[in-house]
């Protein structure tokens, strides 16, 4: 049976720094971020960006945002987000420029393409994958 979706339908990457986070993504990964509104919901301090993404129409993979919340706290030993690309060494190379440090430069998961693994600004490490 193949799935209707990916399993996956949205995620949030903490930040504790908004602007400082919304920067290093938008060089990193050369996109603009959108602001999303506040949940009536939500009481407190919070504030979300999200990445580019089209939620309508179900593209493939799934949308997510940067989160800053009260009680949240960005990690590096947590789940791994991945963010695909053309050639994950293109946007591992800015990473630094963005204020962020790679932790491991692009190498092979053959027969999956490659990947490489970096921390953002906020100390979360996450990945880029590529088939080239």
């Amino acid at each position: 049976m193949t799935p209707k979706r990916n399993p996956v339908g949205w995620f949030e990457i903490y930040v504790t720094d908004m602007a400082r986070a919304k920067s290093f993504y938008e060089t990193m990964l050369n996109i603009q971020m959108q602001p999303l509104p506040n949940p009536e919901a939500m009481d407190g301090d919070f504030e979300m960006q999200m990445f580019p993404s089209d939620m309508e129409n179900q593209a493939p993979g799934c949308g997510g945002a940067l989160c800053r919340m009260e009680g949240f706290t960005p990690s590096a030993g947590g789940t791994i987000i991945y963010f695909s690309c053309e050639d994950c060494g293109v946007e591992a190379s800015r990473v630094v420029a963005a204020g962020g440090q790679v932790f491991r430069e692009k190498f092979s998961i053959a027969p999956y393409g490659f990947i490489a693994l970096i921390i953002d600004t906020e100390g979360n490490m996450i990945g880029l994958h590529s088939m080239n």
